[in-house]
């Protein structure tokens, strides 16, 4: 698919301030202000990153607002070109960087207005990842909320339906979900995702630096993010060719390529891109055992923003579950042997005082479910009833009382 998502949204009159002029540092300036950047960077403990579409323009995706962007030459009456697709479009340096930083520890978490899926195909953990516009790669079940990744995108826009129905077998396995399948991709008026959006919010906020790549941050409520980390007591930093809305907000104010920062910053950290192999998924922060190869992805299991499942795996609750209950089956098992004895012992004890004593020793029944402690994960408590004795001896209860 052509990368002019754009052609499929609504049409919207307002869409901000285009085509402003490009503005760049000169070369002393832009390295004074790096090596700024850097030592920010190393003394950071929570650093956040919002990347924009211009971390993609050189990867063929046009952005928006630039000279060349879309809505620029919208506005101009001409039809922008474009010369790549989704599916062929390859992680810039940034995108790259962002993954290396992440690794080294200095990136805590990613935060995304772009809908082209490259953060998510270069390997970035997705636990560590917003995605607040959405991606093309992307659907979503509109009733339990598992998402699908695929290997081509979706096709389709505005949280509309893909034409596909979800496959989540529910509990005990007796039949599926079969909610449908819906773009995660935004529209003009459409909402964000309010998980992403809330777990951003968060991370603004615990921020002492948040880092803005290639975006103009005139889209709200991601583009007023980075102003959370301020009002915390954080440091802004924004790196753009034009100027953004929030400029004045800016502890440092960078103008150049995106790519040639991260280059400059990367060296300065002492640290190298990783190279790109081809599309992959990291589920979670936690290592190379969670990268997978693009084409495994149908094969995870669902964690946190439930990826498609393999259907051989039996879950971790279903096999505790089934643990549980054959603990409890041996418990019962036991108990009930034990009990059986009790009973011999009782009846003996009964004949025996039946010829001592004229009256009757009084019986009482008890279920076994109380005794094993969890009748619900029994399979056999319920069936099965034990007899304990009551003995009236005052004697017998003195000596119990006393001890």
């Amino acid at each position: 698919m052509s990368v002019n998502y754009a052609a499929g949204l609504s049409p919207y009159a307002d869409k901000g301030i285009c085509g402003l002029p490009e503005i760049f540092d000169s070369s002393e300036e832009l390295k004074t202000k790096v090596e700024s950047m850097a030592q920010w960077i190393r003394d950071s403990q929570y650093m956040v990153v919002h990347s924009g579409a211009g971390i993609s323009t050189s990867t063929g995706i046009p952005d928006f607002r630039g000279p060349k962007g879309v809505w620029t030459m919208e506005e101009r009456g001409e039809t922008p070109h474009f010369n790549t697709t989704f599916e062929d479009a390859r992680p810039s340096l940034t995108h790259m960087a962002l993954l290396q930083l992440q690794r080294a520890g200095h990136l805590k978490y990613l935060i995304s207005q772009n809908v082209d899926g490259l953060h998510l195909r270069s390997g970035f953990p997705r636990d560590r990842l917003s995605e607040l516009h959405g991606n093309m790669f992307v659907e979503e079940c509109e009733k339990c909320g598992k998402q699908y990744v695929r290997d081509a995108v979706i096709g389709v826009m505005g949280l509309k339906p893909t034409g596909r129905y979800c496959d989540v077998t529910r509990s005990r396995g007796l039949r599926s979900c079969r909610g449908k399948l819906i773009s995660t991709i935004l529209d003009w008026e459409d909402s964000l995702p309010e998980r992403d959006l809330n777990r951003a919010e968060e991370a603004c906020r615990r921020a002492d630096l948040a880092l803005t790549l290639g975006t103009s941050l005139q889209i709200k409520p991601s583009g007023d993010l980075p102003l959370l980390t301020k009002r915390t007591g954080g440091k802004v930093v924004i790196v753009n060719l034009q100027t953004t809305k929030h400029e004045k907000h800016a502890h440092l104010r960078i103008y150049g390529y995106v790519d040639e920062v991260m280059g400059h910053l990367m060296k300065l950290l002492g640290l190298e891109n990783p190279d790109w192999t081809g599309p992959t998924l990291c589920e979670t922060s936690g290592g190379d055992l969670d990268i997978l190869p693009f084409g495994a992805w149908k094969k995870e299991v669902k964690i946190e923003l439930k990826i498609e499942e393999n259907k051989d795996t039996v879950p971790k609750r279903r096999k505790k579950r089934k643990a549980d209950s054959e603990r409890n089956v041996e418990k019962d098992v036991k108990v009930e042997k034990e009990v059986k004895k009790e009973d011999k012992e009782a009846t003996s004890a009964s004949k025996y005082k039946d010829d001592v004593f004229s009256d009757a020793i009084p019986i009482k029944t008890q279920n076994l479910g109380s005794l094993n402690g969890s009748s619900k994960n029994s399979l056999c408590s319920s069936d099965v009833n034990s007899t304990l004795t009551e003995t009236s001896d005052e004697n017998k209860n003195t000596d119990e009382c006393s001890s």
